[in-house]
């Protein structure tokens, strides 16, 4: 897909920039928290020393091969680390998941919308996709508003559809596509 490095994407409040090995220690803090692993299908939980630079460590050769991008959500002002954004690309279809997660402290200041739009944006116009969709579980709305406040559409909702934590919990879809973009 690109021989280049995953692009550093710039927002109001946010800069998406790659990971380095660097952000490990900060993404095993925030990402290991009950609350984040509870809501997020593919977080390993505990997360154990290594596994974040393990992950880290594989973004820019997907990037390359064309199965994801993925970056850090960071504070514009301060260069402080906020989260994770990124689409796992499925270029043969033009479309892409899009995926996310965002440190407790971080909650509710509008940066993973801001952060989801940024990448919706890089996603239609720069990557061409066709649609991005996103999931979240049903017991997680706060995820679907950030969805919509991104100018996702709600789609539908599988019953009971994913098992996690020792529970059947609903999945409820999301998308948007490059004819129907965020106002």
């Amino acid at each position: 897909m690109n021989e280049g490095n995953i692009p550093v994407l710039r927002a109001e409040k946010l800069i998406l920039r790659p990971f380095s090995i660097d952000d490990g220690p900060d993404v095993q803090r925030m990402a290991g928290d009950d609350e984040i692993a509870r809501n997020t299908l593919a977080m390993p939980h505990p997360y154990l020393d290594g596994m974040a630079e393990n992950w880290i460590s594989t973004h820019l050769a997907d990037f390359r091969d064309g199965k994801s991008a993925i970056w850090a959500i960071t504070l514009a002002d301060t260069g402080q680390l906020a989260g994770a954004i990124g689409l796992m690309l499925q270029t043969h279809l033009s479309n892409a998941e899009a995926g996310y997660w965002i440190g407790k402290q971080f909650w509710n200041k509008g940066y993973c919308t801001e952060a989801l739009r940024t990448v919706i944006d890089f996603g239609l116009n720069d990557l061409k996709l066709h649609k991005i969709y996103a999931s979240h579980f049903g017991d997680n709305p706060q995820s679907g508003r950030v969805m919509q406040k991104a100018g996702m559409v709600y789609e539908a909702t599988l019953k009971s559809h994913m098992f996690h934590w020792n529970k059947h919990k609903d999945l409820v879809f999301y998308g948007i596509w490059r004819t129907r973009q965020p106002e």
